[in-house]
């Protein structure tokens, strides 16, 4: 009888090989082979060989029996395979990576090829180490392992996330770092309290060096496999005046004295285990006969080592060699104490050396890592053949979710990126009446919401679902404009991976300012931001205000300023609740003198909330800032701050039921993975997409990012792909030109179209006011205008005209600012003095000291066309025209 200690082998254990199950011939019976579905061993269910009859006849009745039995339960999962997939699947010994474009199957081959491990009998389920990212990555893999091989998934310990198998690592072995196995594992919220309470400790000031930063530092050096001993100099540097390792490993040693550690430890502690020990490193070489990584573009360098500790050994054969290194700034993965290295044998020769051998297959696309900002190195995908030579590399391409055109769209575009191994993605399913990609062009973000709102309405009347379609941003304060049109038009939304707009943590504090401003009796109101910044008003002050508001039945708000004038309270607290009551006397007197938005802005500047953000060093503050500017923006469009509180009640009222037909709004980020029948991806602009955030910290780096994530944007759309830009976009409270963003020229015109328009008003249609196109060719003062002047400027155009106008330089713009002026010429009473085209060479050289009246003096570090790349002495690295600079 089996039992549940089956897929539980000792390490010196072999499983018996056995092929799928399939049909046996006639010949095969009567030799008395056994039969492929099962080996020929002793069964303990019969009492008999279930491979062949002790006499050399045919098979027993029970045998027979059972063998029917298990080839009713064998299902044929490798049927449907294509033949790029079936490879992925059945190629079983060494190192695979498997080039698994975006809607090629990935997930399928992934789980199908552990079903082929476990039916031909490669390992049991204990011997396989199956790893993904997330833990719903994780249950659906383990559901559809389940559904092709059955109960046999029950027995799989260590299919989980990086994490989760971290964890059961420890708890095994947590003596071997200083824990016990009860350790506690500390959430975020624990870790900036216990971060805080050292700095405090070490004399410094918590202000100054926020504990949130500090927390950031950790988990970035964490995610580099980094302890306190190994962390950069100038990273040690950089916080608490040079004490950055020396916090480091008082935050390290606080975390073994409470039995606890963070997320960054559930990878950082396995590390450190596995290279002190490697006794216990080669114990788990012996266990994991296959190991298998899912989204592994999206592993981070920790992630990366602790992969290749476990799937690098060293080799009997040529002990003698140094340790592999490690790569700048990061721990070598050699273990300490272990036996000298050699290179890795995971391209061994099967034959030649079968007892190195290591199965480790990795699934990915290169084209869709996007998560650099959190850690991810796409380097880790890119160098998967040197890490393991002899690798063999599978590519998936044959795409089951989009057009022709939204593929070869999305190729073209990321075909221009330079770090990546390559692929082409097809589709069998060519249909002459698939719609192109679809470019549009807005006169600003207003006119982008009403136009998507328009194209979302017509896709309805034509019985298409919300639930199809879905609006990608690169932003979140993007969000803001579609979610107020879309309560106009009375359209079902939700916002995923995150709050709606007025559902923000910054945009709740904002409005409850608004509101007591407007309704000083809004008791809720004040709560919330009594104390919101930090004001030294703790609970005891609170709840006196309460008590002695409830026993006289008046609101909070005049309950402060009566008991200001008492001496109920302790001095300080008196002091700063005076400052409160003082501040909200004066922004009601305001109200019906000053322009709202105006106002809006003062009460965020002088209530100290834009500061509290403006001095938070966390990476969600400049975010939170956007989107406050994007909530003064708002108001523009109300008479007065109390229409506009009454607006948002009204948005704020609608209802979130996800089972409702709504559209989906997320950031391009929150989308991979996802797929829809319709995309919209607005706000294609030079600084937002690509995002100058990214190429001013990344440069070519951040570039190649931000242009994979053009490329997960279009791969989301299974039949309809619509691309917008604006002229002009308010940013940081200030209306700006913007120019097409450069992904836009990168696309092929053969798959896109751009949307043609009634008119050329405000620039949206054909045009947009960014001159000729290389997708449309369009004659000077061509539009539908019939004024008496339009008419005598077509009249009077001439063909030096048509040359000329709206004329682009053919070389791609470089780095133009979010914001900064677009391709037209810079003029003074009349003169041109700068232009984003050269016509002859530019008058500085490298060298030269010049001087800009915006970013100061500096010196030109590179000169192409009319551009130069100065740096500034004060304002960093910069890219301007030459005409906006003098010789200093």
């Amino acid at each position: 009888m089996s039992t549940g200690f089956d897929d539980f082998p000792f390490f010196d254990e072999e499983p018996t090989p056995r092929k799928p199950a399939s049909g046996t011939t006639p010949r095969d019976a009567d030799m008395g082979a056994p039969s492929p579905a099962r080996p020929s061993v002793f069964d303990s269910e019969t009492g008999a060989h279930s491979g062949a009859n002790p006499s050399g006849g045919s098979l027993g009745i029970a045998a027979r029996a059972i063998a029917a039995r298990d080839q009713a339960r064998t299902p044929d999962y490798l049927s449907g395979l294509n033949p790029e997939q079936r490879e992925a699947v059945e190629t079983l010994d060494g190192p695979v990576l498997v080039l698994a474009g975006a809607g090629t199957g990935k997930t399928r081959v992934l789980t199908t090829r552990i079903a082929h491990v476990l039916a031909t009998g490669r390992a049991f389920p204990s011997q396989i180490l199956a790893v993904t990212f997330t833990n719903k990555a994780a249950r659906e893999m383990k559901e559809r392992i389940g559904v092709l091989v059955g109960g046999a998934v029950e027995g799989m310990p260590w299919l989980g996330t990086f994490h989760s198998i971290g964890v059961k690592l420890l708890r095994r072995h947590a003596e071997l770092v200083g824990l016990s196995s009860d350790f506690t594992i500390l959430d975020t919220d624990d870790v900036v309290r216990l971060i805080k309470q050292i700095i405090q400790a070490e004399g410094l000031d918590d202000k100054r060096w926020p504990a949130k930063q500090f927390a950031a530092m950790i988990d970035g050096w964490k995610n580099k496999g980094l302890d306190p001993s190994q962390i950069p100099e100038g990273d040690a540097r950089a916080f608490a005046n040079g004490r950055g390792r020396e916090l480091y490993a008082a935050y390290q040693n606080r975390l073994k004295s409470l039995n606890a550690c963070d997320f960054g430890d559930l990878l950082l502690h396995p590390i450190r285990m596995f290279r002190a020990n490697p006794d216990v490193l080669r114990d788990y070489h012996q266990r994991f006969r296959y190991i298998l990584v899912d989204e592994y573009q999206d592993t981070n360098t920790a992630q990366y080592m602790w992969l290749r500790l476990l799937a690098q050994r060293p080799s009997a054969s040529k002990r003698g060699t140094n340790p592999p290194n490690g790569r700048q700034g990061q721990a070598a993965v050699a273990p300490d104490g272990a036996p000298p290295w050699s290179e890795p044998q995971s391209g061994d020769s099967v034959n030649e050396n079968k007892s190195q051998q290591i199965n480790i297959c990795c699934v990915g696309d290169d084209d869709q890592s996007i998560y650099g900002w959190r850690g991810a190195e796409v380097d880790n995908i890119l160098r998967f053949e040197k890490d393991f030579p002899g690798a063999k590399v599978i590519k998936l391409e044959r795409n089951y979710r989009s057009t022709e055109h939204i593929l070869g769209a999305a190729g073209h575009l990321i075909a221009h990126n330079e770090g990546r191994l390559g692929k082409t993605l097809f589709t069998d399913r060519v249909d002459p009446n698939d719609e192109k990609v679809v470019v549009h062009a807005a006169w600003d973000s207003e006119e982008e919401a009403r136009a998507v709102g328009e194209e979302i309405e017509q896709l309805q009347r034509n019985q298409h679902l919300l639930n199809d379609m879905a609006i990608l941003v690169r932003a979140s304060f993007q969000m803001r404009e579609f979610e107020d049109r879309f309560v106009t038009l009375g359209l079902n939304y939700r916002v995923i991976g995150g709050p709606r707009f007025y559902e923000r943590l910054e945009i709740r504090d904002a409005m409850a300012y608004f509101r007591l401003v407007c309704q000083p009796a809004d008791d809720l109101a004040f709560e919330r931001i009594v104390n919101t910044p930090k004001r030294g008003l703790g609970d005891t002050t609170i709840r006196n205000l309460h008590d002695y508001a409830r026993a006289r039945d008046i609101p909070m708000l005049q309950a402060a300023s009566d008991i200001v004038l008492t001496d109920e309270l302790k001095p300080k607290a008196r002091k700063s609740l005076l400052d409160v009551v003082a501040d909200f006397t004066r922004w009601q007197d305001m109200l019906d003198t000053t322009p709202h938005t105006e106002l809006a802005e003062k009460i965020l500047d002088e209530s100290g909330y834009t500061a509290m953000w403006q001095n938070d060093k966390s990476a969600e503050a400049p975010g939170r800032l956007e989107n406050l500017k994007e909530l003064i923006r708002s108001m523009e469009g109300f008479d007065s701050m109390r229409g506009f509180l009454e607006h948002v009640s009204l948005v704020m009222d609608a209802e979130q039921n996800e089972n409702m037909d709504a559209i989906s709004i997320m950031t391009l980020h929150s989308a991979k993975g996802l797929e829809f029948e319709t995309v919209f991806l607005p706000g294609w602009e030079e600084g937002l997409f690509p995002h100058q955030r990214a190429l001013d910290e990344s440069g070519r780096a951040g570039l190649e990012e931000e242009r994979r994530l053009a490329y997960v944007g279009i791969t989301r759309a299974k039949r309809r792909c619509h691309l917008w830009f604006v002229s002009n976009r308010r940013i940081h409270g200030l209306w700006q030109s913007t120019m097409p963003s450069r992904f836009l020229d990168e696309l092929p015109p053969a798959h896109v179209e751009v949307a043609e328009a009634e008119t050329s008003y405000g620039g949206y249609g054909r045009g947009g006011g960014y001159g000729q196109s290389r997708f449309d060719k369009q004659e000077p003062f061509q539009s539908s205008y019939s004024t008496p002047g339009w008419k005598r400027a077509q009249a009077n155009k001439t063909d030096a005209t048509r040359e000329n106008w709206g004329s682009r330089s053919g070389h791609s713009v470089e780095r133009i600012g979010y914001g900064e002026s677009g391709p037209r010429g810079k003029t003074i009473d009349g003169h041109l003095v700068a232009k984003s085209t050269a016509s002859e060479p530019s008058k500085f050289a490298v060298g030269d000291r010049v001087f800009h009246i915006k970013f100061g003096n500096g010196n030109v570090a590179s000169v192409e066309g009319n551009k130069l790349t100065i740096d500034f002495d004060r304002a960093g690295q910069k890219r301007v025209l030459d005409g906006f600079v003098e010789r200093a």
